[in-house]
């Protein structure tokens, strides 16, 4: 993917980002992440139906990249059973942190793959990873 077009994914999903707002409802799991270091600090809310990523929702502020990559993100789990979703959170991880990582699972999310040669923007993108890495331990719990 060229870096112009990875530009225009990344504003095109901060500007118009996908299921921007919470909702008043027990059947999702709320999880706030935040990066100390500066302004991001979102809540992310996801609804898991037998075994499916149903629904996920945010809201907050921050950046374009923690913007953006909750955006991507998002459309990249819905409707994916969750150890569908973990394997993709671990490919995105280990992608972020210049790992091994199965370029075929991330779609869009390979946006970020060079996002490590500036390292004050990995936390940026690996907010709602943590997130929703932390909500599908929960309902793992369960």
């Amino acid at each position: 993917m060229d870096e112009e077009l990875k530009r225009e994914i990344i504003i095109d999903n901060y500007q118009h980002p996908v299921h921007k707002g919470l909702v008043d409802d027990e059947a999702y799991i709320k999880e706030n992440t935040n990066n100390e270091s500066c302004i991001d600090n979102i809540d992310i809310m996801v609804k898991v139906e037998n075994g499916v990523i149903e629904d996920i929702v945010f809201d907050g502020e921050a950046c374009a990249i923690s913007t953006s990559a909750t955006s991507i993100m998002i459309k990249s789990l819905l409707n994916k059973k969750v150890e569908e979703a973990k394997k993709i959170l671990l490919n995105y991880e280990n992608m972020i942190n210049e790992g091994d990582y199965d370029k075929k699972l991330l779609g869009e999310l390979n946006v970020y793959d060079t996002i490590y040669k500036q390292p004050n923007r990995k936390m940026c993108a690996l907010l709602p990873h943590n997130a929703i890495k932390k909500i599908l331990e929960e309902i793992e719990k369960a």
